[in-house]
């Protein structure tokens, strides 16, 4: 299982960096009022990085509630 594991890992890296070589172009984003040049690649991992820091939130908020539940039947 770790092989398979170790083996996705590889090819999902594998596709990230081809990513990163075939779209190496800026784009440019509005941040509040301000025109900011990002390129592609950059521009998906910054994306890529808050999406997991607020999927990480949701589920620590979730599991906290789910303890008071369970602690309030308990009781």
């Amino acid at each position: 299982m770790r092989a398979l594991s170790f083996l996705f890992l590889v090819a999902f890296a594998a596709a990230i960096g081809y990513f990163a070589y075939t779209n190496d172009r800026t784009v440019s984003v509005n941040l509040a009022g301000r025109l900011v040049e990002v390129s592609v690649p950059v521009l998906a991992g910054a994306v890529y990085l808050l999406g997991m820091f607020t999927g990480w939130a949701v589920v620590g908020v979730l599991r906290r509630s789910w303890r008071r539940v369970a602690e309030y039947d308990r009781r």
